[in-house]
C-alpha cells in the first residue's frame, strides 16, 4: 500500500553525521549534539518537588536519544523568586530525592541531565500571589501592553487570576548588596544540591527578563553602584554566581549560562555587542559554555515569538556565530533550527550544539529516528504554540500533535487485550491519528478516503501554512509503515461498511462549508473556502467552480493542471506569487483561523486584503501565542482587520458592512472569500445511527476543533477502544 500525499512536499533523504557526532562540554561527554532546550513546563508538583510526571517527561526524551535534557526554570529560592507554583525547586535538601530519581532515569538511557537554575526576579508570579515585592536591580519603568487587544474576555480573566487573588499585589524591591550576596549564595547552594543529586551540569538562567538578565540589561538596570553602568558592572552578578558555583562544587563540574543576545522592541536594551562582552566575562569567570538566546519586550504580544520562542527559523544563528568568535568555549544555539541546518552549522564550526524545544515536545524520539534514517517518521512540530500558550494560563504543558507530552507517566500506548476490526471513514488528520494509535495497540484498521489523497482539508491548509503539510506527510507515512489498509478514492457507503463487517466504526469526515445567507453570496466573484480550495488544488469539483472564472483564468488554471503545478504544495506557494485567479482587492468574510491564514497567504501575494469579523476578536480559534504572531504578520503585510463588523450585502464591486460605531460602510472588493459557515460533516454518522449501527464521531465531524481538537479526540478514542 502506498498512500498518496498529493500536494504535500516530500522529504529528501538526509543524514546527519555532525549533528549526531559525540561532543563535550568541559569534562562532560555527550553522545550527540542535540540538547533539549530548558522550557517552563508546569509539570512540577505543587510543593516544588520533582515528581513522576516531570521525570517521565524528560525520561522519554532521553530514551529517544537526546544527548542532554535540561529542566527549565528550577527555582533556587522557592517559593520566593519563583515563576509559577509548579516550578521544580532545589532550594532545600528535601528536593534532592526527586531530582536524584530524575537523574537516574535519564542516565539509564545513556542521556545526561542539567538543571537550569533561576531566580525569576520581576517575573516571580509566586511573589505576586503572596504579596511579596519582587527583587529587581532598579524599579521598572511603567509600560502599556497591547496584549489585551488580542485576547478574549475569558482569556483576559484567566491570565489576570493570580493578580486578583486575596493578598496579591505587584510590587518591587531594588536589590541591596545584601540581597545580591544572598542571591549568589542561593545559586551556589542550588548547584551543590544538584551535584549531590547526580545532576551532570547546571545552566544559569541569565536571560528572558529574569533577575540576572535584568541586571545585564542597560535598559532595566539603572544602578549607579558596582552592579550598574558599564557592561562589566552589569555582568558582575552573573560573574559572581559562576565563580561561587565553581568554588562550591569544583572547577570540573560543568556550568554554563543562557544569555540574551538582544532585547527586541526595547530601546536601550541589550544588544549583541554587549552580549558578546558578557559572554567573554562569563567564560573568564569559569563558564564552560554559552547558550545563546534573546528576549523581547513582554508588553508586546508578539514578543514571545520574536524572542526566546522564535517564529523565525534560525533567528539566533548570527548572534551565536558572533559569540562563538569571541569565546573559546562551546556555544549552544536554539531557535527553530531544522536538523539538516543544525548539521551544517556544526560542520562549519559556527556552533557546537543545537538545543531544541518544541521539536522534542512533539517528537521525543527525534534523535533516534534521525540516527536510524527514519526522517519521515519524525512527528513534526507545526508551530501552533499550543505548548507555550498553555503556560500563559499556568496550565501544564501540552502538545497539539503529541498527546502524550506531559502525560507520559499515564498515557502510554498500551496493547489491547481484545483486538478488533475497525473501519475509519475519513483520511484527514483525525482519521489518520486514530488509525495510527489503534494499529499500534493491535487493532486491524481499514481507512476509507473518498479523495485520491490523504490529508483532507489540511493539505489545502498547508498551502497557506506550510507546517501543516509536514503533519499530513508524517501521518500518511505512518499509514504506510504500519501497513494500514488505506482505500483511496473509496466512499464508505453503508453497503461498503456492511461488506467489511467491522467491530467498530469511526467517522472522521471533517467539516463542510455552507454558504451563509448573505445577499449576493452566489455571485461569480464570491468564493467559499471549498471553492477556493478547488481552484488551487484542481480537485474533482473543478468543472463546477471553473464556471465562475473568465476565459483567460480558466486557460491559466488548465495549463497549471497540465504541468502539475496545482498538485504540489511547494510549487503552488511559489507560482501563486506570480499569478492567481484572484483580483487585487480581496475581502475575507470571517476572521477565524481559516480567514487569518488565507489573509496572510493572499497578502503575501500582493493582494489588498480586508478581513470582516462579526465577533469582537479575530483568530479566537488559535492558541493565543499563535494568534499574537498571526496578527503581527497581518499587520506587517498591511491587512486591514475590521472586528465587530457584520456583512449586510455583497455587491458587484464591494461589500456593504455595518459597525456599531461607524455605521454602514462600503468595502471595495474584486473578490470576496467566505471563510465562515464551517459546520461538522456528520451526515454519514447520522445515517448509520438511523440504521441502528453504532459509530464513533471524532474531529471536525463532531465539532469544529481544528488540528488540536482533531488529534486530541482521535488519540483519546484510540486509547479507549
Amino acid at each position: 500500500m502506498n498512500p498518496s500525499i498529493l500536494g504535500v512536499d516530500s522529504v529528501p533523504t538526509l543524514t546527519f553525521p555532525h549533528l549526531l557526532s559525540a561532543g563535550r562540554i568541559g569534562n562532560l561527554e555527550l553522545r550527540n549534539r542535540i540538547f533539549m532546550c530548558p522550557m517552563g513546563s508546569n509539570l512540577g508538583e505543587p510543593d516544588g518537588a520533582c515528581g513522576d510526571r516531570i521525570q517521565s517527561y524528560f525520561e522519554a526524551r532521553a530514551r529517544g536519544g537526546t544527548a542532554l535534557v535540561t529542566v527549565g526554570s528550577v527555582s533556587i529560592g522557592w517559593p520566593v523568586g519563583s515563576g509559577n507554583a509548579p516550578n521544580v525547586a532545589i532550594s532545600e535538601d528535601r528536593f534532592i530525592p526527586g531530582i536524584a530519581e530524575l537523574a537516574n532515569r535519564v542516565h539509564s538511557h545513556g542521556g545526561k541531565v542539567a538543571l537550569q537554575l533561576q531566580h525569576a526576579g520581576a517575573n516571580a508570579v509566586n511573589d505576586i500571589i503572596a504579596g511579596r515585592p519582587m527583587l529587581v536591580p532598579s524599579e521598572p519603568e511603567p509600560s502599556e501592553s497591547d496584549m489585551g487587544s488580542y485576547l478574549t474576555k475569558d482569556e483576559q480573566t484567566r491570565i489576570a487570576t493570580p493578580h486578583q487573588q486575596e493578598g496579591a499585589r505587584v510590587a518591587y524591591r531594588e536589590a541591596t548588596r545584601d540581597d545580591i550576596q544572598n542571591v549568589v549564595r542561593l545559586f551556589a547552594d542550588a548547584a551543590a544540591r544538584a551535584s549531590r543529586a547526580g545532576i551532570d551540569a547546571v545552566e544559569i538562567h541569565g536571560g528572558h527578563g529574569y533577575l540576572i538578565s535584568t541586571f545585564i540589561s542597560p535598559y532595566r538596570n539603572r544602578r549607579t553602584d558596582e552592579y550598574g553602568g558599564s557592561v562589566e558592572n552589569r555582568s558582575r552578578l552573573l560573574v559572581e554566581v559562576i565563580e561561587a558555583i565553581k568554588d562550591r562544587v569544583g572547577a570540573d563540574f560543568p556550568v554554563w549560562c543562557r544569555l540574551d543576545a538582544t532585547e527586541f522592541f526595547v530601546d536601550g536594551g541589550t544588544r549583541i555587542e554587549g552580549a558578546r562582552r558578557t559572554a567573554q566575562l562569563a567564560a573568564e569567570a569559569g563558564a564552560d559554555a554559552i547558550h545563546v538566546s534573546a528576549h523581547a519586550d513582554p508588553a508586546r504580544a508578539v514578543g514571545v515569538t520574536e524572542g526566546h520562542a522564535t517564529h523565525t527559523p534560525c533567528h539566533f544563528v548570527d548572534f551565536a556565530k558572533t559569540i562563538k568568535k569571541a569565546v573559546a568555549i562551546p556555544v549552544i544555539v536554539p531557535g527553530r533550527i531544522e536538523p539538516e541546518v543544525g548539521d551544517k552549522l556544526i560542520r562549519d564550526g559556527d556552533v557546537d550544539f543545537i538545543s531544541m524545544g518544541r521539536k522534542l515536545i512533539a517528537e521525543p524520539e527525534l534523535a533516534n529516528k534521525l540516527g536510524s534514517g527514519q526522517v519521515e517518521a519524525v512527528r513534526p512540530c507545526i508551530y501552533c504554540y499550543v505548548c507555550i500558550s498553555s503556560i500563559f494560563f499556568r496550565d501544564r504543558i501540552r502538545c497539539a500533535v503529541n498527546r502524550e507530552a506531559g502525560r507520559e507517566f499515564e498515557y502510554a500506548i498500551v496493547p489491547t487485550k481484545e483486538p478488533k476490526k475497525i473501519a475509519v471513514v475519513g483520511g484527514g488528520p483525525a482519521g489518520m491519528e486514530f488509525a495510527r494509535v489503534a494499529t499500534l495497540r493491535g487493532h486491524t484498521v481499514t481507512l476509507f478516503e473518498r479523495e485520491q489523497n490523504l490529508g483532507g482539508t489540511a493539505v489545502f491548509a498547508s498551502y497557506a501554512y506550510e507546517p501543516n503539510g509536514r503533519l499530513v506527510r508524517y501521518l500518511a507515512n505512518e499509514m504506510q509503515s504500519l501497513d494500514v489498509d488505506v482505500r483511496l478514492g473509496t466512499a464508505a457507503t453503508p453497503a461498503e461498511l456492511t461488506r467489511l463487517a467491522p467491530d467498530e466504526i469511526v467517522v472522521a469526515t471533517g467539516a463542510r462549508r455552507e454558504i451563509p445567507p448573505i445577499p449576493g453570496a452566489n455571485q461569480d466573484h464570491v468564493f467559499s473556502g471549498d471553492e477556493l480550495r478547488t481552484l488551487i488544488t484542481q480537485d474533482d469539483n473543478i468543472s463546477e467552480v471553473r464556471q465562475k472564472l473568465s476565459w483567460s483564468q480558466r486557460t491559466m488554471m488548465g495549463a497549471g493542471a497540465i504541468i502539475g503545478a496545482t498538485s504540489d504544495a511547494k510549487r503552488v506557494r511559489q507560482l501563486s506569487r506570480l499569478w492567481m485567479p484572484i483580483g487585487k482587492r480581496v475581502v475575507i468574510v470571517g476572521g477565524g483561523l481559516v480567514g487569518l491564514e488565507l489573509a496572510e497567504f493572499l497578502a503575501a501575494r500582493s493582494r489588498d486584503v480586508t478581513i470582516l469579523e462579526e465577533g469582537a476578536n479575530l483568530g479566537a480559534e488559535f492558541a493565543i501565542v499563535r494568534r499574537f504572531r498571526a496578527m503581527h504578520e497581518l499587520e506587517k503585510l498591511g491587512v486591514r482587520s475590521l472586528p465587530s463588523t457584520s456583512v449586510l450585502e455583497i455587491e458587484e464591486n464591494a461589500v456593504r458592512t455595518q459597525h456599531p460605531d461607524r455605521g454602514v460602510e462600503l468595502v471595495r472588493a474584486d473578490n470576496v472569500i467566505l471563510a465562515v459557515g464551517t459546520v461538522p460533516n456528520s451526515t454519514l454518522h447520522e445515517s448509520l445511527l438511523e440504521a441502528g449501527t453504532a459509530a464513533h464521531l471524532i474531529g471536525d465531524a463532531g465539532g469544529i476543533g481544528y488540528l488540536d481538537g482533531a488529534i486530541g479526540e482521535a488519540s483519546e478514542l484510540a486509547r479507549r477502544l
